[in-house]
């Protein structure tokens, strides 16, 4: 029988950890009882909100529906074949022991992705990346339930959509598909991708001549990302607070011509990726604060709650790096969190 709490204290159920409640809250701990879930009085498709680690979620105030936190665990191997593994992950798996679990296990190609907050059901969603790589280049396939079916489904690769910080599940998908698990196809051979950000610096400093594994790659985007970012264990915050911006290359062109030190990423599509933190730590926005929120002193892309923020000082710090970025860059940035 699922247990329905009323007036659910959520605020720590998101890093961010802002105050609010949930009119009703359960939890999934098995993806089979779903229909179940469905059947519940206090369930309505168009309100019921799916909750995952709460890394990429920010309440601004109380919900006043449903809230499932999606629980289910486990890790098996469903084939080898060559070179390839595939591998489900349950969807309540946390991300980053996950992927240690891969590292240990000799399956390549998650390592770059080392210690992302979040769930693993929550990863193609969000279609998480860092360092060059994108889930989405190991996910084979999504096993999902369709709330407008009731029945549960496999998405492969092509059907999920994904894109940059995009997939079927933000779009077309968002609001029908619940996501129960993901199949990732992964190597046994080791070939790293150390190309992006210091990344190769880092891997240099600790292997030498030695060639990378990916123990070694793992271990160097944590060290990198620790150096950088806010463990929200003890600093409330979502990580990434702004997705990179995307312009053509005029634009770029243009902004390199004006700041000639500015990051660029030429994309496949001939556009070009800025990064956000860079463009926010030029406007001299580090260590800005409102209220309990503030702009992290160490990365400008973060946003973090120092204790006591409420929804409207988190409002109020983004429109001011938003305004204040678009006002010297002429670049609009788009905040990366889900913002309720």
């Amino acid at each position: 029988m699922i247990t329905i709490c009323s007036e659910y204290d959520l605020q720590n159920c998101s890093t961010f950890r802002l105050p609010a409640r949930a009119a009703h809250f359960c939890v999934l701990d098995d993806a089979a009882r779903l229909p179940e879930i469905c059947a519940l009085p206090e369930f309505d498709r168009q309100t019921v909100l799916w909750l995952g680690g709460g890394s990429n979620i920010l309440f601004t105030r109380d919900y006043r529906g449903l809230v499932v936190k999606i629980a289910n665990k486990g890790i098996r191997v469903l084939s080898e074949q060559g070179n390839t593994v595939l591998v489900e992950a349950q969807a309540g798996e946390v991300w980053h022991d996950f992927v240690l679990h891969t590292v240990r296990e000799g399956w390549c190609g998650l390592e770059n992705l080392s210690l992302i907050p979040g769930t693993v059901g929550a990863a193609p969603v969000q279609n998480i990346g860092a360092y060059g790589v994108e889930v989405k280049d190991c996910i084979d396939h999504v096993h999902c339930f369709d709330l407008a079916t009731q029945k549960f489904v496999r998405l492969g690769r092509e059907a999920c959509a994904f894109a940059y910080r995009e997939s079927l599940f933000k779009q077309a998908g968002k609001g029908r598909y619940v996501i129960v698990s993901v199949v990732f196809a992964l190597k046994r051979d080791f070939c790293p991708n150390a190309g992006y950000g210091d990344l190769a610096a880092v891997l240099a400093q600790r292997c030498g001549t030695r060639a990378p594994t990916a123990a070694d790659v793992s271990e160097a985007v944590c060290a990198i990302r620790r150096s950088k970012l806010p463990d929200p264990d003890d600093t409330g915050n979502v990580g990434s607070f702004y997705k990179n911006p995307i312009v053509d290359k005029a634009r770029a062109d243009d902004l390199r011509q004006r700041f000639g030190d500015m990051p660029v990423y030429p994309q496949p599509d001939g556009t070009v990726k800025l990064a956000a933190g860079w463009l926010i730590d030029r406007c001299g926005l580090k260590g800005r604060q409102i209220g309990g929120a503030a702009v992290h002193d160490r990365q400008a892309l973060v946003l973090v709650n120092r204790g006591g923020a409420g929804a409207a000082d988190v409002l109020a710090l983004s429109a001011l790096v938003c305004e204040t970025v678009r006002e010297r860059f002429g670049v609009v940035l788009v905040p990366e969190p889900n913002i309720l």
